[in-house]
């Protein structure tokens, strides 16, 4: 095996026993909740209110289809769809902040009737982000006559922290909060080609939100 052959070796066994991520999650119940019956639907949309982040709608995306993909139980209205449909009342700048201001925009007959359509049961309000929190390590590349190639190691820590409100739309209750804190290292090694070896932060902290909210649910 040549020498080169050897480094990448070392650096693709380090990235594989590192590259994991571990998750997290807190539950807090505020009342009690009851599945959804099978023609009621759940709608799980991002807050956008923090000045210092928007939950990514890639995410809260994620969250739904996850849910809507449980056995055929949940059936999950898309974010666009329903934000499109009840245009203004759930833009950013428009959407209830509380279970009280729901409660308001539900006597308004045109928004009551929207809802009555959709037969809504639950809304997950999912806030949060996933950041880069720490990186580290450098890789070069180079062309020569004899060709080119890149050099070096480099790495970087994400972490994930999403909070999803779950209202209980007949009762008009806030019903609980699940929070999750997930966080990983990706590692780049390059011995001429480049290698990612990812953590996949964002994907782990949706899969477990979502289970978590399936349980709550149940």
């Amino acid at each position: 095996m040549k020498p080169g052959s050897i480094t990448l070796a070392a650096f693709l066994l380090y990235g594989l026993s590192g590259c994991k991520s571990t998750t997290v999650v807190d539950v807090y119940r505020e009342s009690p909740s009851a599945a959804p019956a099978a023609d009621e639907s759940i709608v799980v949309l991002g807050r956008r209110h923090a000045m210092d982040h928007d939950t990514e709608t890639d995410f809260v995306t994620c969250v739904g289809q996850t849910l809507n993909g449980s056995h055929g139980r949940l059936r999950v209205i898309p974010e666009k769809q329903f934000v499109d449909t009840m245009y203004p009342y759930f833009e950013t700048s428009t959407a209830p902040m509380d279970v009280l201001n729901l409660n308001k925009l539900v006597k308004i007959p045109v928004v009551a009737a929207k809802f009555n359509e959709f037969k809504v049961r639950y809304f997950i309000w999912v806030d949060g982000a996933t950041e880069t929190v720490d990186k580290a390590g450098s890789i070069s590349c180079a062309i020569g006559p004899g060709g080119g190639g890149c050099f070096g190691f480099a790495y970087w820590e994400d972490e994930a922290n999403y909070e999803a409100s779950i209202w209980d739309f007949k009762q008009l209750t806030l019903s609980g909060k699940i929070s999750t804190e997930t966080q990983g290292t990706s590692y780049l090694p390059a011995v001429v080609i480049p290698i990612p070896l990812l953590a996949r932060v964002q994907s782990n902290a949706c899969k477990s939100l979502a289970a978590q909210i399936e349980s709550f649910l149940k």
